[in-house]
C-alpha cells in the first residue's frame, strides 16, 4: 500500500510504503521518505526485502531486540490466590489488525491483543505542505490497571541515511545543531523538563552524509507536544535505521484503568531528496494552514529591555508616542505590572494592577496606545509562582512537588499545580477579569522554569508532568475561547517552548532572550527548521546588547530581524533623530515586504565562506524574492562572495537590485550583477557575486521578475 494514495501535485509529499498483506500482525512500513510530484514510481528507492521493515508500532513478539514501542505492564492477581496484585502483566504485546480504513489523507488502524487486554488505535494524516504524522491511541479492554512506562510511533529510515542532526543549546543560545554519525545501537534525545526546554532537540533530522539546505535526503521528525518528549534512533545488527518519537512519562504517571485510553502526541515527519529547506518547507506550509495562523504579523515594541520593572507610566507613554511615530502597530507592557512586582523576586501569582505603580489602572496607558492606532499587549507568567505572594502565603499546597518536600527553588519561583482544579480555575478566573477589564490585544505568556519532582498532592503525590501539559493546554483552549481576538506569543525563558503543539494555539513564539543581532543570526536560522518565519519574534535591540555588551549598527540590527515577526526591543526614548527616522524607514520597508517575506519559501544558502550566512524567501509563484547577505565577521579574503540563490524559475530573467535603507552608507541602485538581468538558472547554478564588505553588516538584494523571458 502507497500512503496518502493519491498521486501527489504540486510540491513533494512525504509518503509511507506499506505491507499490509499479513493480517496476523500490525502492517509494516518498508519506506518512509519524500517523491518526486511528476514521477513518484521512480523515486521510491532501497525499498527493504519481502518480510523486512518497521511497524508503526515496534513489538518484541516479532524478533525486535530494539527498543519496544509500547512499555508498560498490567496489575494481576497472584497465581497463588493471595489477597494482592502482582505486576508484570502483559508486558508483552502481539497485536493483531481488526479494522484497517484509508479515505483521501487520513488512515486509521485498529487493532488488539487480546490476551494482554489491549486496543491500539493508529492514525497517519498526510498533512498541507507535504508533511505526514502520525500517533498511537492505546486503550485498557481489561479489568484490571495497565501501568502506561511509554508509547512511541517509529517510522524506518532508507540505508542510505547514516548522518543525524538534531539540536542542543542553552538560555540565549537556543537551536544549535549538532551532527554524528548513525551506529549500531540506541542514540536517544530525552526532554524532561516538562516542556521542550532551551535544550531541546527540537527536530531529529537522518540523512545521506553531508546533507545541506540544498543537498541530501533525509527524514526530519518531530514530536508535538509542550511538555517532557523522547526522540530516538536506533540501529541493530540485524534491523534497519529507525527514528521513533513520544512523550516521556514519568514512573506511575499513567494507570489506565479499564475502559481508559491514552493517546501519544502526534509525530511529525517530512522527507526531502533536496535536503533540510524542503523539509522546512512542509512544516511551513501546515502550520501556514492553520485556523490559529497570524493573517498578518503586527510590527511589535515591547518594552522589557526598555523599562524593565521600572514601570513610569510618563516614561511609557513617551516611549509609546516614539514606537507609533516610527510605525509600531502593536505596544506591549511586559514583566512588573501586577501586585508587589518591583523585581523577580515577587508577586508571581497575584494578578492583580499593582495601584502603587498604576493608581489609575492600566486603563490610561492602554487607552493612549490605541488612540495611537497601536494595539495593547501584556505580559504574564500563570503557571509560575513567587513563594514571596500572596498566592503562594494563602496556598503554599498549591504548588507541583514531590510528596513531603519543595522542589529546588529557581528563577525565585515554583511551578503551580494546574491539574488540580481550584489552581487551574483560578488562574483562568485572574487572567480571564485582566483580560476582561483591560481589552488586551495580545498575550505574551511566559514559562520561565524547568518542571522538577512535578508531583501533584491533587493526585496523591504521583507525577503530573504529563497532566501539567494537557491542563496548560485546556487553559489557554480555554481563554482563546473566551477572548477571540487575543493574540497569543509563547515565551519560555526566550526559546524554551517552541514546538508543533502549541504552534496550534499562538501566533507567535518568542524565539530567544538573545536579542544580540550577531548571535541571532545563527538561532533564527536553525530555528525556522521547524517553524516558520512569521511566528518567530525578532526584535531590533538598543545599539549595544543588554546580554554581550557588543555594538552593532542600526542596519544590521533591523536587516536581522526583518525576515521574521519583525519588532522593537529598545528605549527609544534615548534615541537620535536620526536613528528613529532610519528605524522608521525599516519598519516601512518591513511592512512593505511583509506579504512576500510571511508567505513565501523559505531558503537558507549553503555559503563557502563561514563568516557569510545568507538566507532569503522566494514568493510561491515565483515572481519575486528577496534575499539577505549578512557578513559575520572580518572575510579571510578580499574575492568578495559568490552566494547560489535557489528557488527562482529557472527559466525566467530577473533585475536585481540592492534596498534598504542606511543614513550613514546609502546602497547603491543597481544591482549585483552591474544593473543586467540574470535568469534564474544563473543565479542557482553560478551564482550572484557579492562584493567584500565589512564584518556585522547585512545587505537586501531583491529579484523581480521581468515580462519579457531570457532567450535559451
Amino acid at each position: 500500500m502507497l500512503f496518502p494514495p493519491a498521486a501527489p501535485s504540486g510540491p513533494a509529499v512525504t509518503r509511507l510504503v506499506v505491507d499490509d498483506t499479513d493480517p496476523d500482525r500490525l502492517p509494516v512500513v518498508t519506506w518512509a521518505g519524500t517523491s518526486d510530484a511528476v514521477a513518484p514510481e521512480h523515486r521510491f528507492t532501497g525499498l527493504l526485502a519481502p518480510g523486512r521493515g518497521t511497524p508503526l508500532l515496534v513489538e518484541h513478539a516479532h524478533g525486535s531486540f530494539g527498543r519496544p514501542g509500547l512499555r508498560g505492564h498490567r496489575l494481576g492477581d497472584h497465581p497463588t490466590g493471595a489477597a494482592r496484585d502482582v505486576a508484570g502483566r502483559a508486558w508483552t504485546t502481539w497485536f493483531r489488525r481488526v479494522g484497517s480504513e484509508v479515505a483521501d489523507d487520513r488512515w486509521v488502524l485498529d487493532a488488539r491483543d487480546e490476551r494482554a487486554g489491549l486496543g491500539l488505535r493508529t492514525e497517519v494524516e498526510s498533512l498541507p505542505g507535504g508533511a505526514l504524522r502520525a500517533r498511537h491511541t492505546l486503550t485498557n479492554l481489561g479489568g484490571t490497571p495497565y501501568l502506561l512506562e511509554g508509547l512511541e510511533v517509529a517510522l524506518p529510515v532508507p540505508a542510505t541515511a547514516t548522518e543525524v542532526l538534531d539540536f542542543t543549546g542553552r538560555h540565549e543560545h537556543e537551536r544549535a545543531p549538532q551532527r554524528h554519525g548513525v551506529n549500531d545501537g540506541l542514540w536517544l534525545r530525552e526532554s524532561r523538563r516538562g516542556r521542550p526546554g532551551l535544550d531541546s532537540a527540537s527536530v531529529v533530522v537522518v540523512g545521506t552524509p553531508g546533507f545541506s539546505f540544498s543537498r541530501g535526503e533525509l527524514l526530519a521528525v518531530s514530536v508535538a507536544t509542550s511538555g517532557s518528549s523522547v526522540l530516538a534512533v536506533q540501529r541493530t545488527e540485524s534491523t534497519e535505521t529507525t527514528v521513533s518519537g513520544g512523550e516521556l512519562l514519568l514512573p506511575g504517571e499513567l494507570v489506565l484503568r479499564e475502559g481508559e485510553s491514552y493517546s501519544t502526541p502526534w509525530v511529525v515527519c517530512a522527507g526531502s531528496l533536496a535536503g533540510l529547506d524542503p523539509a522546512a518547507h512542509a512544516f511551513h506550509g501546515w502550520q501556514r494552514s492553520l485556523a490559529a495562523h497570524p493573517a498578518t504579523q503586527p510590527v511589535t515594541l515591547n518594552v522589557w529591555e526598555a523599562v524593565y520593572f521600572d514601570h513610569d507610566v510618563d516614561r511609557l507613554t513617551r516611549l509609546a508616542d516614539l514606537a507609533a511615530r516610527v510605525g509600531v502597530e502593536r505596544f506591549v507592557l511586559d514583566d512588573g505590572w501586577f501586585l508587589g512586582r518591583r523585581d523577580d523576586r515577587a508577586g508571581l501569582g497575584d494578578w492583580w494592577v499593582d495601584e502603587t505603580v498604576w493608581p489609575h489602572g492600566l486603563g490610561p496607558l492602554a487607552d493612549h496606545v490605541r488612540e495611537l492606532g497601536m494595539q495593547f499587549g501584556l505580559w504574564f507568567e500563570p503557571e509560575m509562582v513567587n513563594p514571596d505572594s500572596r498566592l503562594y502565603r494563602e496556598h503554599p499546597d498549591w504548588i507541583l512537588s514531590a510528596a513531603g518536600r519543595e522542589p529546588l527553588l529557581h528563577r525565585n519561583q515554583q511551578v503551580l499545580d494546574l491539574t488540580n482544579p481550584e489552581v487551574w480555575t483560578y488562574l483562568r478566573d485572574r487572567v480571564d477579569a485582566v483580560l476582561s477589564e483591560h481589552r488586551i490585544d495580545y498575550v505574551k505568556w511566559d514559562h520561565n522554569r524547568d518542571l522538577l519532582e512535578a508531583g501533584s498532592a491533587h493526585h496523591g503525590g504521583a507525577p503530573a508532568a504529563y497532566r501539567q501539559n494537557q491542563a496548560y493546554y485546556a487553559l489557554l483552549d480555554d481563554l482563546r475561547r473566551r477572548h477571540p481576538q487575543v493574540a497569543w506569543e509563547s515565551c519560555a525563558s526566550g526559546g524554551g517552548r517552541i514546538d508543533l503543539g502549541v504552534v496550534e494555539r499562538v501566533q507567535r513564539f518568542w524565539t530567544s532572550d538573545m536579542t544580540d543581532a550577531l548571535t541571532r543570526q545563527h538561532i533564527q536560522r536553525w530555528t525556522q527548521q521547524l517553524i516558520a518565519p512569521e511566528y518567530l519574534g525578532a526584535h531590533v535591540s538598543a545599539p549595544t546588547s543588554h546580554q554581550t555588551g557588543r555594538s552593532l549598527g542600526l542596519g544590521f540590527r533591523a536587516a536581522t530581524a526583518f525576515f521574521l515577526a519583525f519588532g522593537i526591543e529598545w528605549d527609544l526614548t534615548g534615541a537620535t533623530e536620526d536613528e528613529l527616522e532610519e528605524l522608521a524607514g525599516w519598519v516601512a520597508l518591513h511592512k512593505q515586504f511583509r506579504p512576500l517575506l510571511h508567505s513565501g519559501r523559505v531558503v537558507r544558502v549553503d555559503a563557502t565562506d563561514d563568516t557569510v550566512i545568507a538566507h532569503g524567501v522566494v514568493a510561491t509563484d515565483q515572481e519575486t524574492a528577496l534575499f539577505c547577505h549578512a557578513q559575520l565577521d572580518e572575510p579571510p579574503h578580499n574575492r568578495g562572495c559568490t552566494l547560489r540563490w535557489p528557488g527562482l524559475r529557472r527559466d525566467a530573467a530577473y533585475d536585481l537590485r540592492w534596498i534598504g535603507t542606511s543614513t550613514g552608507s546609502p546602497l547603491p541602485d543597481h544591482g549585483p550583477t552591474g544593473g543586467a538581468p540574470v535568469t534564474g538558472a544563473q543565479c542557482e547554478d553560478i551564482g550572484v557575486w557579492i562584493p567584500r564588505r565589512p564584518p556585522q553588516t547585512a545587505l537586501l538584494v531583491h529579484a523581480t521578475r521581468r515580462t519579457v523571458e531570457c532567450p535559451a
